[in-house]
C-alpha cells in the first residue's frame, strides 16, 4: 500500500477512537457506494454522524481540514442518500463532521470540526442504486 494510503488508514483509527471516546457510536467504516466512500458513519443522540477524515503529516499546504472540496461534499451528500435508501430503518438526523488529523513523528493532533458543511446543489442528485 502507498505511504499516503498508510496515513490515511492511520488518520480514520485515530479519529474513530477520538470520536468514540468522545461517546458516538461508530456504525460503519468506509461505507462504500459505487466510488463514493464514507469515511466514518456514526451516531450521537438522535444524529447520523457522517465524518470525512483528513489525514496529513504537515501543515506546510494548510490545515487538512481545507481540503474538503464542494466536490466531495457533494458526493458525500449523494453517499448519504444512498445510505438511507439501503438502510430504511435508520431514521436519524444527519451532520456533516470533519475530523482533520496531523501525525507528525511520534505526535498527532486531532480536532473536530461538528456540522463543519451542509452540501448545497442538492438537487442534481442521481443515484445509480
Amino acid at each position: 500500500m502507498a505511504e499516503h494510503n498508510d496515513l490515511g488508514k492511520k488518520g480514520e483509527k485515530l479519529a474513530k477512537e477520538y470520536l468514540i471516546s468522545e461517546g458516538y457510536k461508530l456504525l460503519y467504516e468506509n461505507w462504500r457506494l459505487g466510488r463514493f466512500e464514507i469515511d466514518l458513519v456514526m451516531q450521537n443522540d438522535k444524529n447520523l454522524i457522517i465524518v470525512e477524515v483528513k489525514t496529513r503529516n504537515t501543515m506546510a499546504f494548510g490545515p487538512p481540514e481545507s481540503f474538503v472540496s464542494k466536490q466531495q461534499q457533494l458526493h458525500l451528500a449523494e453517499a448519504v442518500e444512498g445510505f438511507f435508501y439501503k438502510n430504511p430503518d435508520i431514521n436519524l438526523e444527519v451532520r456533516y463532521d470533519v475530523v482533520s488529523v496531523i501525525i507528525e513523528e511520534d505526535t498527532s493532533k486531532i480536532m473536530h470540526f461538528e456540522d463543519a458543511f451542509w452540501p448545497d446543489n442538492l438537487s442534481s442528485f442521481s443515484i445509480d442504486i
